[in-house]
C-alpha cells in the first residue's frame, strides 16, 4: 500500500531563505553524511539545549551553550529531509515516523531544560509545549484527513521558534531574572512572554480545528444529500 503524497504548505517568514540554504548545503553534503546520521545529529542539539540550559542555573553563559544547541538541532532537523528528497532516496513512511517521533522526543527535553532554567517556570515551559503539540496533532490530523501538511501557522514555523527561543536567551543572558511575585510566587517577564505564546498556540489550534470541523462536515452533507438523489433517480 503506497503512502499518499501530502502538500507542503509552508509559508513562514524565513522559508523562502531557508530552503535556498538547505538546496545549498544538500548540493555540497559529503557522501558519508547520511539523513539518518543528520536526524542523530539533530537529536545531539536537543541534547546540548538542555544541558546549556540546566547548566545555567550555576553560570549564565551556559545559556549561550543553549543557543549553540539550537543551531545545531536546527542543522541536522532541517537538513536531514532535505537531503533524502536531494538524493531521491526517501522512505516516506519510515521518515515520516521517525522525524515526528524524534521531533517529540527533542521539543520535549529542550522545553523541560528552559524550565530548570533559573529564569523560566517549569510549568510555563510545559504549557507551551502542551500547546505546541496540540498544533502538531492538528498539523497530523489535517494532513491524514485533507492531505494538507501544514509547516506553519501565522508566518510562522519551526525555524522561527527556534529564533525566538535564542532571542529569549539572549534576553535572559542580557537582564537576568527579572520579574515580581504573583499570589506569592515569583514570576519572571520571561514567564509572562511565554504564557503568550503558548496561548496563542491554544487559540490557532482551536481556530483551526473547529474551522477543518465545519469544512469536513458541510463536505460530508454534501455528499450525502448528492447520495441521497442518486438513489433516488429512476
Amino acid at each position: 500500500m503506497s503512502t499518499p503524497i501530502a502538500i507542503r504548505i509552508q509559508s513562514n517568514i524565513v522559508a523562502v531563505r531557508e530552503r535556498q540554504l538547505l538546496n545549498y548545503l544538500c548540493s555540497r553534503m559529503p557522501a558519508w553524511v547520511t539523513p539518518d546520521g543528520l536526524t542523530i545529529f539533530g537529536v545531539a542539539g536537543a541534547f546540548t539545549v538542555f544541558a546549556g540550559y540546566a547548566g545555567s542555573r550555576y553560570d549564565p553563559a551556559f545559556l549561550w551553550l543553549a543557543t549553540l544547541g539550537f543551531v545545531i538541532h536546527w542543522f541536522g532537523d532541517s537538513l536531514d529531509g532535505s537531503l533524502a528528497r536531494h538524493r531521491r532516496i526517501e522512505r516516506p513512511k519510515y521518515g515520516y515516523f521517525l522525524d515526528h517521533s524524534v521531533d517529540a522526543f527533542c521539543n520535549f527535553f529542550i522545553m523541560a531544560g528552559l524550565g530548570l532554567t533559573l529564569y523560566v517556570r517549569m510549568d510555563v515551559a510545559l504549557f507551551v509545549l502542551i500547546g505546541y503539540y496540540m498544533l502538531c496533532m492538528y498539523v497530523f490530523l489535517n494532513n491524514h484527513v485533507t492531505g494538507m501538511f501544514q509547516l506553519s501557522f501565522l508566518a510562522l514555523g519551526p525555524t522561527e521558534l527556534r529564533i525566538g527561543l535564542i532571542g529569549i536567551n539572549t534576553w535572559m543572558f542580557a537582564q537576568g531574572k527579572i520579574g515580581g511575585t504573583i499570589g506569592g510566587e515569583f514570576v519572571s517577564v520571561y514567564d509572562v512572554a511565554l504564557v503568550c505564546v503558548g496561548i496563542g498556540f491554544v487559540a490557532v489550534f482551536t481556530y483551526r480545528m473547529l474551522g477543518t470541523i465545519m469544512e469536513l462536515r458541510r463536505e460530508a452533507t454534501q455528499r450525502e444529500t448528492l447520495s441521497h438523489f442518486t438513489r433516488r433517480e429512476p
